[in-house]
């Protein structure tokens, strides 16, 4: 059930290549958490809201470049560091060719954040659906196992995080002392 905030001001881009920019996030999110994005299921469940900023400064000033914020969200354990690299470059390639500019040109103004909202708070249709459900639903039941395996290796990989923060944090102390 992937989810993305999307900003761009209104004359950004040509009917045509907004729509076409709308349609290659929605794909690439979809690639991004590992389902195909011709699978219609997936297509069903991706959200695009899109907001059109009034105005957009950098430094206090108005931007006269066109600025994009892009913010794909999905369940936690969607992502691997891999993967949101992958992501943050697909979504730059997608806008450059939606404005039909080389990417180097665009690059300074896309901004992606793929966010992981925590399992257990992803609600949707009055009820909470957790990673292995959500997984289920997308990729059919028999594959409901590998959701929770993306989930065990997301909590592994934070748990590993925070035990070398808190090793190199005691090791700090100890040379202060």
């Amino acid at each position: 059930m992937p989810m993305i905030d999307a900003l761009w001001p209104e004359d950004a881009l040509t009917p045509e290549a907004e729509a076409r920019l709308v349609k290659d996030l929605t794909d690439i999110l979809i690639k991004a958490e590992g389902y195909d994005p011709r699978n219609p299921v997936a297509q069903g469940v991706t959200v695009l809201h899109l907001h059109r900023p009034a105005a957009v400064f950098v430094g206090g000033e108005r931007s006269k470049a066109v600025r994009y914020r892009i913010i794909p969200s999905a369940p936690e354990g969607q992502y691997t560091d891999e993967s949101r690299n992958a992501l943050v470059k697909a979504v730059t390639e997608a806008v450059a060719r939606a404005e039909g500019r080389p990417f180097d040109e665009v690059a300074s103004r896309v901004w992606v954040f793929p966010t992981e909202i925590p399992d257990g708070t992803w609600g949707s249709r009055g009820a909470i659906f957790r990673l292995p459900a959500i997984h289920a639903l997308l990729a059919g039941e028999s594959e409901r196992s590998f959701g929770e395996e993306r989930l065990a290796r997301r909590r592994r990989e934070k748990a590993r995080i925070t035990l070398e923060a808190a090793i190199d944090a005691i090791s700090a102390g100890s040379a202060a002392s």
